[in-house]
């Protein structure tokens, strides 16, 4: 699971990239960036697939509203409430996407914030990732 097994041409927002093999059990999806200076909020998704309309099946979606500090990882109407508020604006961070069965476990700047139960299970198929909102990307892999 190295960082040439993902293949990501510019690091712009918004951001929409493929996944080498799609996601497995073990593997990791980093992404590091900073947060803009007057933020209000931003996404990053796994999905199944680019597709816009109709739009793509989300695996797991990382929701961060930074007007109203609140966090959380969506499906359906499952939310996840964290324990601290990691996301500071014009500060940089890190998010790491762990596949571990039967759960993504999520961590931010080393710090495990929550785990979200898999809904797709053809984890080959969540093949993309997505990211929008007030942020810039430094790195992914």
């Amino acid at each position: 699971n190295s960082l040439a097994d993902v293949y990501f041409p510019r690091l712009i927002v918004p951001f929409c990239g493929h996944i080498k093999g799609g996601i497995k059990l073990g593997k990791k999806v980093l992404v590091m960036g900073i947060i803009d200076l007057n933020p209000e909020s931003f996404a990053i998704s796994l999905t199944c697939g680019d597709s816009e309309d109709p739009p793509a099946h989300i695996a797991i979606e990382l929701k961060v509203l930074l007007q109203n500090p609140c966090t959380s990882g969506e499906r359906g109407e499952e939310q996840s409430e964290i324990p601290y508020f990691p996301f500071i604006p014009d500060q940089p961070f890190r998010v790491e996407i762990l596949c571990e069965h039967p759960c993504f476990r999520v961590f931010v700047d080393g710090h495990q914030l929550f785990d979200f139960y898999h809904c797709i299970q053809t984890l080959s198929a969540i093949e993309t990732i997505k990211i929008n909102g007030d942020l810039q990307i430094t790195k992914l892999g």
